[in-house]
């Protein structure tokens, strides 16, 4: 009777386990700061790292990217449009470069060179509202959190090439207005600039963010009047965040499991329970700190300091900017002399991945060198998870960002690493000879083998475990 007692509550689990993932989370968060023909702003790839953080830690699947190129955003919007197709809540985060030409507003690639009007209409930057309607339409629930409105860096050099006819450029952002199931926030008002913060910090509108909008049972639009209080205090009413709501149901990324049944309404697509982790403070420091405990970037180990000044990991991160500070170790710096410094900053994705190429033959090969220099992974030919772990814990060895994904410097540097392979034909020879000598003499009686008083027993448990873990697994399939 126990035995189907403890059954039956572990199917209620699972059970609530499926009810609590039914919603589809999906988010695009993006940071763009390393500008190549403006003034770098050194926050927003921090900002971003956090806000994945704090949003993968509430149930969103996150496609995440920094310092992107145009071709680069295209690719992350394009993936993100597929996967938000239909999904219950859809959240677009961007910090970086934003402008505002004719009423309309852009976003800036790190790789931007806006000289006229025409250059932003004809797609050297990214239109927002097009951006939206395509790959997030059909969302049932729609944020969108823009900290891009800093100063137009392009306005006068697009000022001076329209004499001929009038443009208006505008600091800041233009306005939006939000359809139906959407809630746009501006890091401040429209016209208006927002401020970037202490470098190697969070903007004061991304953090607050984080510190309101995943509080369990609070619901976003009163998540957003506290970020509102929060970050005009903390500007000195310098800056004051503004928005435009279209919501029809209340929403809430992080429900309290006391209040979930109260406050679920038919309209209310974002009402999911917490995250495994419980919504709590702790589970976002900890989704944070898995976000970067692996980072090379002093920045970002600073980054998470600074937000967890006594943070439970602050004595690894303190260890970590120790670590970097101090260089590779001679080990690492002896495995990477003479590999392309460029391997070291280039970071990895599964677009770079893809672009090489590799069959399942050379994956298997990846896979083998992987083994060999003593990071074990099964010689499958494909990619799995766990090969990806295992791909994270070489480069983190090697000093390269660690991702997971491959491209073509650090896939170059892995074939150039020496390799423990299969023995020599000379080592072969000498094991051989060795056991040749420690063989007994010809004609002695080979040593009697081993025997097993209690082999019928365990193959006897063996046959009663397996009937009992079949029937328990049958259980569970129906």
């Amino acid at each position: 009777m126990r035995t189907l007692t403890l059954l039956a509550s572990l199917m209620c689990m699972a059970l609530s386990v499926s009810a609590a993932k039914a919603d589809r989370r999906v988010a695009f968060v993006v940071g763009n700061g390393a500008y190549k023909n403006v003034a770098q702003l050194p926050n927003p790839p921090i900002d971003a790292k956090a806000m994945a953080a704090t949003l993968r830690n509430v149930g969103f699947e996150v496609i995440e990217g920094s310092n992107l190129s145009r071709d680069q955003m295209t690719e992350k919007l394009l993936d993100f449009g597929r996967k938000a197709q239909g999904s219950d809540v859809a959240v677009f985060y961007y910090a970086g470069h934003g402008i505002a030409v004719g009423g309309s507003n852009y976003l800036l690639p790190v790789d931007a060179d806006i000289k006229s009007e025409m250059d932003v209409k004809l797609g050297a930057a990214i239109n927002i509202d097009l951006t939206l309607d395509q790959t997030m339409g059909d969302a049932k629930v729609k944020l969108v959190f823009l900290d891009a409105c800093r100063d137009n860096p392009f306005a006068a050099k697009i000022k001076s090439n329209s004499a001929t006819r009038s443009v208006n450029v505008q600091s800041g952002l233009a306005e939006m207005k939000s359809g139906e199931g959407t809630l746009i926030a501006f890091a401040t008002g429209p016209g208006q600039t927002a401020l970037d913060g202490q470098e190697g910090n969070n903007s004061p509108f991304t953090r607050a963010l984080i510190d309101n909008i995943t509080k369990p049972g609070v619901e976003i639009q009163q998540a957003m009047t506290q970020v509102r209080a929060q970050v005009n205090e903390e500007t000195h009413k310098g800056q004051l965040p503004w928005g435009h709501t279209n919501l029809i149901g209340a929403v809430y990324l992080n429900q309290a499991p006391t209040t979930q049944v109260a406050n679920a309404s038919p309209t209310a697509a974002g009402s999911v329970p917490a995250a495994a982790t419980g919504g709590s403070s702790d589970g976002v420091e900890l989704e944070y700190w898995r976000s970067v405990k692996e980072s090379n970037k002093p920045e970002e180990l600073n980054a998470y300091l600074s937000a967890y000044p006594n943070g439970q990991f602050k004595a690894l991160a303190l260890a970590r900017l120790a670590a970097i500070k101090s260089g590779p170790s001679t080990t690492t710096r002896a495995l990477n002399a003479g590999i392309d410094p460029a391997t070291f900053t280039d970071e990895a994705s599964q677009l770079t991945e893809d672009q090489m190429g590799l069959d399942k033959n050379q994956r298997r090969d990846v896979q083998r060198r992987l083994t060999g220099l003593g990071f074990d992974t099964k010689l499958t030919g494909v990619f799995s998870d766990e090969t990806r772990s295992v791909l994270k814990r070489w480069q983190a060895a090697r000093g390269y960002p660690s991702s997971g994904y491959l491209n073509k410097l650090q896939h170059k540097a892995l074939l150039a690493e020496i390799v423990a392979g299969p023995p020599t034909a000379s080592e072969n020879s000498q094991k051989a000879a060795r056991r040749a000598s420690s063989a007994p003499a010809a004609g002695s009686a080979p040593a009697p083998a081993p025997r097993s008083n209690g082999g019928g027993d365990a193959a006897g448990a063996a046959f009663v475990g397996g009937v009992v873990g079949g029937m328990m697994g049958g259980m569970f399939r129906r």
